[in-house]
């Protein structure tokens, strides 16, 4: 079993930036990959960003390409996502996940049932 805690959240004019990080505890070596999700009232949950564990691959949507960028301390156990260029329709409850499951992670990052374990999530809101 992995725990998930998500922080750092909280309201940003847009133009500004936030940064988000997840600390993970527990079965940390199930922690292939490490995942951002997103998700905003009314709306589907969807991939932000991703890094794999080994390697540090990282892939992106391409909404957030450019001003978004994810990281790992794997010594800490935490994956951070720096958020810039922050606008109105980035806000939303984000959420880290990990373990993925199955497939092909290049092709798949962003499919939220291929993870196994989920944080509670944080706010993330954007005024303009």
């Amino acid at each position: 079993q992995v725990h998930l805690v998500e922080s750092g959240g909280g309201s940003v004019q847009a133009g500004g930036s936030l940064s988000v990080s997840c600390a993970a505890s527990g079965a940390t070596n199930d922690m292939n990959v490490m995942g951002w999700f997103r998700q905003a009232p009314g709306k589907e949950r969807e991939g932000v960003a991703a890094i794999s564990t080994v390697g540090g691959i990282t892939h992106y949507a391409d909404s957030v390409k450019g001003r978004f960028t994810i990281s790992q301390d794997k010594a800490k156990n935490t994956v951070y996502l720096h958020m810039n260029s922050l606008q109105p329709e980035d806000t939303a409850m984000y959420l880290c996940a990990t373990k993925f499951l199955f497939g092909d992670f290049g092709g798949r990052w962003s499919d939220r049932y291929r993870y196994n374990y989920w944080g509670q999530g944080t706010q993330v809101t954007v005024s303009s």
